[in-house]
């Protein structure tokens, strides 16, 4: 838990860092003065601060955020006495519109382009590697809710609508923000065309991050732990554990679900070596556990991998970001069903996407596809967001009309408030679900 706090709240603190870069070097490009610039938040007191020139740079002590507070605007600071003096040249409010919208625009502009650069570092340094459809050649394992529609343990896929899936791990995604409810699957050497309906859908969204369909992945054996109840039972590398106490289990999930329900109790495993069906009795230990080791993803399927030269790298790493902005997107609409409503998640549901071991590669991974969150949300016209201001001053170049002090004030009132509102309910859906886990 510790590792996924700290993972959090690094990649959080270099992506306020690198957005609020953004509004800071434009504010400073067009020689408006930038009063404070702060990682984190510092209500009453700050955890450390200097000052040089008319900026007071700091770290505040509350690690939700951070700001940039630049003089002559109308901001989270609500300060009103600066507002009701003459302006001064220096501010915002006097500097021209276009100006004013690139450096409110600055900080969505520096998040993408940091994604972007990640994802062109990381493809040239680790490349791009996958599981294909082709290549998972068990098939795909059912939960309940997939195998309601018809499709069943085994199944291949063939196209998603009326197109062919490359990577494994895009195929949920498709069915779910494409409207690709039909799976073409080979089953048997004979073409079924299984229909997913809109409820099955909703119940997709409800499960979260739940299975639906996987790789179907066989139980075989990698090792034993000494002195386990698999070692007692003369279990073997190699060994192909199929059922337990006369129920099938073909697949690693059906037996780690059912053995669960064994603790300490003797019990019938079924398996195959070396062709031969055999069967062994142990006692489950307390953890629900016979003590082995299943054989590594990557013994048991082909991964394909690209590799990129740093030049390769660029327009793959631009094309991969532009996708992920896209498929995010796409991904927004689900938020306006009911069930997409109830996995709106907040600090929790975003530290939950970060492994318990730190991996640099994931690490990585995760804060470009937050920087391309990020960059999205303040994009929004909402006010009190970076979209807010950007939408009144694009209302400004075209209306020829400046909106009154008094307006923006009562605006980023509201969005402030609104924006509260939606943090407290991130946040409390996260409560409900660790209650009711």
């Amino acid at each position: 838990m510790a590792i996924k706090i700290l993972q959090l709240i690094a990649s959080l603190s270099l992506l306020v860092f690198i957005h609020e870069l953004g509004h800071f070097l434009f504010a400073k490009l067009f020689k408006t003065r930038v009063e404070k610039f702060y990682l984190f938040f510092n209500p009453w007191f700050s955890l450390y601060k200097f000052k040089k020139g008319d900026t007071t740079y700091g770290i505040g002590w509350l690690p939700i955020g951070g700001y940039v507070k630049i003089a002559g605007m109308v901001d989270e600071s609500m300060d009103r006495e600066q507002l009701k003096k003459p302006a001064e040249s220096w501010e915002f409010r006097s500097k021209p519109a276009y100006q004013r919208f690139l450096i409110m625009f600055g900080g969505v502009l520096f998040n993408f382009i940091f994604a972007l650069i990640i994802f062109s570092m990381s493809l040239m340094h680790w490349g791009d590697e996958y599981l294909s459809v082709k290549d998972a050649k068990y098939g795909i394992y059912c939960d309940s809710l997939a195998q309601s529609t018809g499709l069943r343990n085994g199944d291949i896929i063939e196209k998603i609508g009326n197109d062919k899936v490359e990577k494994f791990s895009d195929i949920m995604l498709k069915v779910l923000t494409e409207s690709k409810n039909q799976i073409t699957v080979n089953r048997n050497g004979e073409l079924k065309t299984i229909v997913i309906s809109d409820a099955v859908i909703q119940k997709m969204i409800a499960q979260g991050d739940q299975m639906f369909i996987v790789p179907f992945i066989p139980f075989i054996i990698d090792s034993i732990i000494p002195r386990s109840p698999a070692m007692k039972a003369s279990l073997q590398k190699g060994d192909q554990v199929v059922g337990i106490n006369g129920i099938e289990t073909p697949a690693y999930y059906d037996f780690s679900k059912l053995v669960k329900t064994l603790k300490n109790k003797n019990t019938t495993i079924v398996f195959i070596r070396k062709g031969v069906k055999q069967e062994a009795v142990l006692t489950v230990n307390k953890e629900g556990q016979i003590g082995v080791a299943i054989t590594a993803f990557d013994k048991i399927f082909h991964f394909s991998k690209k590799e990129y030269t740093f030049l390769e790298s660029i327009p793959a790493g631009y094309s991969k970001g532009v996708s992920t902005l896209g498929d995010y997107i796409k991904q927004m609409k689900l938020v306006f069903t009911p069930e997409g409503a109830k996995q709106v998640g907040g600090f929790a549901s975003i530290g939950s996407l970060f492994p318990v071991f730190w991996d640099w590669e994931i690490f990585w991974g995760m804060t470009a596809f937050l920087s391309i969150i990020l960059a999205f949300m303040n994009i929004l016209p909402i006010p009190a967001l970076d979209g807010g201001h950007i939408m009144f001053v694009l209302y400004e170049i075209v209306t020829r009309r400046k909106p009154s002090q008094v307006f923006l004030e009562k605006a980023q009132l509201i969005g402030m408030a609104f924006l509260l509102t939606l943090l407290l309910y991130a946040n409390g859906n996260d409560l409900v679900k660790f209650l009711w886990k």
